[in-house]
């Protein structure tokens, strides 16, 4: 066993001046329990990921490694089990004569490298790689070969480890969505991250159905019907977090085609302060919904963290005082306190027959999930004519477009004019990589997009792309918005059958700060890209 000076991470972390003594006491009150230091410490933003492998790699001399492009051995899983690699987050990567080669979190943990020492015969040299970066691989290379060998248990219980891989990887790269896609001859798993949907792995044709299968029961569908759709859903606990997991099925020439989208429900339950809103449109956000009654909308494309907003703003309002009440298709997430109600149309149970319902059961907010046709539009604004606050949602590209959509579906005028007081449009962009992210000057262009929307920036921030950000520059998103706020004017344009280009010059002169608005202000923050608003923003 080899001899090793033995240093603690705070005291190495110390002594780079990257933290204070009270940093360490205030992380460990905080840390959960079996907790390490370093996790709890990126996690509480003290330091960045990338800032406790450089300190370790200069202070102790080990080198790091970017495990999605090592050439890992794969014969040496049968060394470490899988629930040692989980627990001590490492993975054997490369044996050479007596020296075995293990990627680490943490390779201060000496606890972990005596124990391997000892149950493998050989000496660990310890190299550093990120948590999801050793994660992603535990779930990629443990029981690969019993995965796919078809043995003589047949094809499901290998089909029941391989499912449990693929969404463990799922949560471990925070995907939204998983993609199963048959083809001819493999079926092909894909995950959507950041909003960019990735290719992960091939699997054989062969465990295509029992694949499926597996996925059918968790999620009770009909494991017999194969020609139509089916939606189901699962609740599963994965690394200690609960995750909610939609299922659509769909049949293709090749096969059903699955996907899952993931719902991390630690992660939807946000205040207000936490959802991106500047400082001025989250003044203006509040006030709108602080107001007795009024049919407040959020507009955006699917997938636009509508319903995060949406969640956020009835936690804000929901207190004990207040009856609120929801209709959505489906209930994405469970909320205490609030009465929800599932869209149910093999039964009749639509948006507007659960509007009409829930007016009877006295409400003070209501929120209906999505605005589809005139009937639900109808009842939701005689719903906020009558003393309620409604919240819903409506596909349109910007927040002055939701009127004249709501004219479209043929609302009275006078209507809409009398009930609407906010409109909320977003829209998610890629946050900057923390670990990898780097300044420059502006181009020409950039300064020519900055005046005109009268914003001084000298320098603007991108990612140069390293391990954390898997080499994309981005990690994570964010949201930017733009407000409408209905007042007396715009109302008067509305019922004078105003254009919405008039509209528009109007909230315009008032400072209404439009998607781009926000997203340039975002850039010039150092949190996203000017790339990243101009791909999902139109600047009218």
């Amino acid at each position: 066993m080899a001899v090793r000076l033995k240093r603690k991470l705070g005291d190495v972390l110390k002594a780079e001046g990257l933290i204070t003594e009270e940093e360490i006491l205030e992380t460990l009150e905080r840390k959960k329990s079996r907790q390490k230091l370093g996790d709890a410490l990126v996690e509480q933003g003290f330091i960045t990921e990338k800032q406790l492998i450089e300190v370790l790699e200069i202070q102790l001399n080990i080198s790091s490694v970017s495990l999605y492009r090592f050439p890992i051995n794969e014969q040496l899983m049968d060394l470490v089990p899988k629930e040692v690699a989980r627990e001590n987050i490492l993975i054997p990567i490369d044996q050479h004569e007596n020296v075995l080669t293990v990627a680490m979190n943490d390779p201060l943990d000496y606890y972990a490298i005596d124990d391997l020492e000892l149950s493998t015969g050989f000496e660990v040299k310890p190299v550093i790689a990120t948590k999801e970066d050793i994660l992603q691989a535990i779930n990629k290379y443990y029981d690969m070969e019993d995965d796919l060998s078809g043995d003589t248990e047949g094809e499901d219980a290998p089909a029941v480890k391989l499912l449990d891989q693929i969404l463990q990887t799922g949560v471990t790269l925070r995907a939204s969505d998983v993609h199963l896609d048959p083809s001819e001859a493999k079926i092909a798993v894909r995950y959507r991250v950041d909003g960019i949907l990735r290719s992960d792995r091939t699997l054989p044709k062969r465990i295509q159905n029992a694949l499926i299968a597996r996925v059918k029961i968790l999620a009770n569908l009909n494991i017999t019907e194969t020609r139509l759709p089916q939606d189901g859903r699962i609740r599963l606990v994965i690394d200690a977090k609960p995750i909610d997991l939609r299922v659509s099925t769909l049949p293709t020439v090749f096969g059903e085609k699955v996907v899952i989208r993931i719902l991390d429900l630690t992660n939807i339950f946000k205040k207000l302060t936490e959802i991106d809103l500047n400082e001025d449109t989250l003044k203006q956000y509040r006030d709108v919904i602080s107001r007795p009654s009024g049919l407040i909308l959020l507009t955006g494309p699917t997938g636009s963290g509508k319903t995060t907003t949406l969640y956020s703003s009835i936690n804000e309002l929901n207190q004990e005082d207040v009856n609120i009440i929801t209709v959505e298709d489906p209930v994405e997430y469970q909320l205490e306190g609030v009465n929800q109600v599932q869209v149910n149309s093999a039964v009749g149970l639509n948006f507007a027959t659960g509007l009409r319902s829930i007016l009877r059961q006295d409400p003070n907010i209501i929120m209906v999930g999505e605005i589809r046709d005139r009937e639900t539009a109808e009842i939701a604004i005689r719903s906020s004519l009558t003393g309620h606050v409604v919240f819903s949602t409506l596909h349109t590209n910007s927040a002055v477009d939701a009127i004249p959509r709501l004219f479209d579906m043929g609302v009275e005028p006078y209507l809409v004019v009398s009930s609407l007081t906010g409109v909320m449009a977003q829209r998610l962009v890629k946050r900057v990589c923390k670990d990898c992210k780097t300044t420059r000057t502006l181009t020409e262009i950039e300064k020519d997009i900055f005046e005109k929307h009268h914003l001084e920036v000298d320098t603007v921030t991108e990612g140069k792309g390293c391990d954390s950000c898997r080499g994309t520059g981005y990690r994570g998103r964010m949201a930017i918005h733009e407000l409408l706020v209905i007042d007396d004017q715009v109302k008067q344009m509305m019922m004078n059958n105003a254009s919405m280009r008039e509209i528009k010059d109007y909230t315009e002169e008032q400072n209404m700060h439009f998607l781009v608005d926000d997203g340039l202000l975002k850039v010039k923050q150092g949190l996203t890209t000017i790339e990243e608003v101009m791909r999902v923003a139109i600047d009218g």
